[in-house]
């Protein structure tokens, strides 16, 4: 809200308006009413329309570095599919063995996908739009 000053009648100084009498000369001040609150309207910024859908990919289709192309990160999109297709195979390979491995890439995509939700929409366009910081 913006401070409110009035003018002294006397020696024209500005004061601030609940101090009833002027800092400069001491003349009593006239009572100001309060401006009335104007409705305060905020936009977006802009780059946080991709959060919410960056966010729901990342929890549910992190795995294959969806949300990573949402935000324009092609390379990282392209390293998380790349790692959830050698995981399938060296699964595959080992009979199962190997399935815990299936879990990191997915882990990743959960994590982000939160981090992507939690954060305010200024805070995100911040840092994954403008900063490009591409993990975590």
């Amino acid at each position: 809200m913006a401070t409110q000053y009035v003018t002294c009648p006397n020696c024209h100084t500005q004061n601030l308006s609940p101090a009833g009498r002027c800092t400069n000369c001491g003349t009593m001040l006239p009572f100001a009413p309060p401006a009335p609150m104007q409705p305060v309207y905020t936009q977006r910024p802009a780059g946080a329309d991709k959060k919410v859908a960056a966010g729901l990919c990342g929890i549910f289709l992190g795995v294959f570095g969806v949300h990573k192309f949402i935000l324009g990160y092609q390379q990282e999109g392209i390293i998380m599919l790349s790692v959830t297709l050698v995981t399938w195979i060296i699964t595959g390979i080992t009979c199962g063995i190997a399935a815990p491995l299936m879990m990191v890439p997915w882990v990743i995509g959960v994590v982000e996908g939160i981090m992507y939700l939690t954060k305010s929409d200024e805070e995100f366009v911040q840092t994954y739009v403008i900063g490009k910081k591409p993990w975590f």
